[in-house]
C-alpha cells in the first residue's frame, strides 16, 4: 500500500512542478517538462521489477509508438495554434493522436 502512496506523491510532485513553471511564465522549462522522461524512467524501473525480458521488450516497443504519438501530439498542438485557440488546438490534436493509435492498431492487427 505504501508503494502506491509513494508513486502517487512522485506523480503529483511532477504535476505541481509543471504547474508552477507554467504560472511563472518560464516558457522554456514549461515546454521541456512536457517531454521529460521522469515518469518514463520510474515506470521502466517498475517494469523491470514485474515483467520478464520478453514482456519488457514488448513494453518498450509500445513506448516507441507512444513517443512517436507524443511528437505528433505536440507538433499538432504547435501547428494548430496558428489557426485555433489553444484549447481547441489541443482537442483537435487529441483527435489526431487517437486516429494515429487507431490506424496503428489496424495495421498491426
Amino acid at each position: 500500500m505504501i508503494d502506491y502512496v509513494i508513486k502517487f506523491l512522485i506523480g503529483g510532485c511532477v504535476l505541481v512542478f509543471a504547474s508552477y513553471l507554467s504560472k511563472t511564465k518560464n516558457i522554456f522549462l514549461s515546454g521541456i517538462i512536457t517531454t521529460l522522461p521522469i515518469l518514463t524512467l520510474l515506470n521502466m524501473m517498475l517494469q523491470i521489477q514485474y515483467l520478464n525480458t520478453q514482456e519488457f521488450h514488448l513494453a518498450q516497443k509500445s513506448g516507441i509508438l507512444g513517443a512517436i504519438g507524443l511528437v505528433l501530439f505536440v507538433a499538432s498542438c504547435y501547428v494548430l495554434t496558428t489557426w485555433l485557440k489553444p484549447g481547441y488546438a489541443i482537442l483537435f490534436a487529441i483527435c489526431i493522436l487517437f486516429l494515429y493509435f487507431w490506424m496503428y492498431k489496424q495495421v498491426t492487427g
